[in-house]
């Protein structure tokens, strides 16, 4: 099957290491290994580090991780992102290089981290996580390190100073190395006496929380949290406004399962709950944290748990045959295309599918449906360049 994120394969080398490196424009630094991340590998390949256990936090398409294990083939490394793409790609890197024994899985930063004690934790930091996420993952790294282990990370230039205040005012902890470059900078941190995992998530611990939004359309209302790092945190966006539209026009429709692709904060979920009460709702994206927004905002307004399903995948297949499907399609038009194709596989005959895109994106979808015929258009809608189209899977 063709890989729709697919964008080109670079070499990477560091000292005697080769890597080939798959990259995806989806994610960060598609056209080579980012300075920072050069910079960061560098200094721990310099440092006379021998970690038998490293963590690779925020992996990407796996460079840091990757190369880390060719510097130390006895190792055992963890390899963990947020996002089901990044995940697999380190695992099609991985395979590209022949690399064995290292464990690649989604984590929302340490909160899936299946294992501890680690020697080293490396980590190019984001540079919009917020300094509340930035504080909790350099501070909540001395729970996941072995005595004496060192945490390696990368931070752009304009967050020196703001990390620097936080490693200074978290207790027990020696900056070992701190190293310049005109655009990032490296440090590398020691914490003085072992820290207990906490008893709750940081998830669970409002970490990502930014603040809450009432949500108000037609006959029904609701409040939702909003993360930090996510769109839509303050208003809906326009594929949003009309796909929650195109939703009341359903009420009468009994649905038994409806799947939610890409949920974003939650609010088509919510939406999806409090206009036609589903039997199931199953939420399906590649990010961890618009899964578990979505899935504690449907519980906020009174969907039960049980009800709910979460799948932290790339694509919207797989799964059981659903009655109603509703998704934001990527802005790459294959990828869109493929996600397409993935909605009328898992919808019933009969079953409608509610779909939002930027106008273009809504254009050729139409064009893929009529050559198909598998799907039957029901309506589309513009609004300030965005689109959203209602489909009909032929009986």
């Amino acid at each position: 099957m063709e890989d729709v994120y697919f964008h080109r394969e670079i070499t990477f080398r560091l000292g005697g290491v080769v890597l080939r490196l798959a990259t995806s424009q989806e994610l960060f630094s598609s056209y080579d290994v980012d300075t920072g991340t050069r910079f960061l590998l560098h200094t721990i390949a310099g440092g006379g580090y021998r970690p038998r256990r490293i963590l690779d936090l925020g992996c990407g398409y796996g460079a840091i991780g990757l190369a880390l294990k060719r510097l130390h083939p006895e190792s055992a490394v963890h390899m963990v992102d947020r996002d089901a793409l990044a995940v697999a790609y380190s695992r099609k890197n991985a395979g590209l290089n022949g690399i064995e024994g290292v464990a690649i899985y989604g984590s929302l930063g340490y909160d899936d981290v299946t294992e501890g004690d680690f020697d080293l934790i490396a980590m190019n930091v984001p540079g919009k996580a917020g300094m509340a996420v930035t504080r909790h993952l350099l501070e909540e790294a001395g729970c996941y390190l072995a005595p004496g282990g060192v945490v390696a990370i990368v931070v752009v230039k304009a967050l020196e100073d703001a990390v620097s205040g936080i490693l200074g005012s978290i207790r027990d902890v020696t900056v070992t190395l701190k190293r310049h470059r005109p655009s990032h900078t490296v440090f590398h941190y020691r914490f003085g006496l072992p820290r207990p995992r906490p008893a709750e998530s940081a998830f669970g611990r409002g970490i990502y929380h930014r603040g809450t939004v009432r949500l108000e359309s037609g006959g029904f209302e609701a409040e939702l949290v909003t993360a930090q790092g996510l769109p839509e945190f303050d208003s809906l966006g326009y594929g949003t406004r009309l796909v929650i539209r195109n939703l009341e026009k359903l009420k009468a429709e009994a649905v038994r399962r409806a799947v939610v692709f890409s949920p974003g904060q939650g609010h088509t979920a919510v939406a999806v709950w409090k206009v036609l009460r589903p039997e199931r709702i199953e939420l399906v994206g590649r990010d961890l944290l618009a899964l578990r927004y979505a899935h504690l905002n449907l519980t906020r307004n009174g969907c039960p748990a049980e009800e709910i399903e979460t799948r932290h995948q790339v694509g919207a297949g797989g799964g059981q045959d659903a009655g109603l499907f509703i998704g934001t399609l990527e802005e790459g038009s294959a990828a869109a295309l493929a996600a397409l194709c993935e909605a009328e596989a898992r919808l019933l005959p009969g079953g409608t599918a509610v779909l939002a895109a930027p106008s273009t994106v809504i254009t050729r979808a139409i064009s893929a449906v009529r050559t198909e015929g598998k799907l039957r258009i029901i309506s589309r809608e513009r609004l300030h360049g965005a689109s959203s189209l209602v489909l009909e899977k032929m009986l």
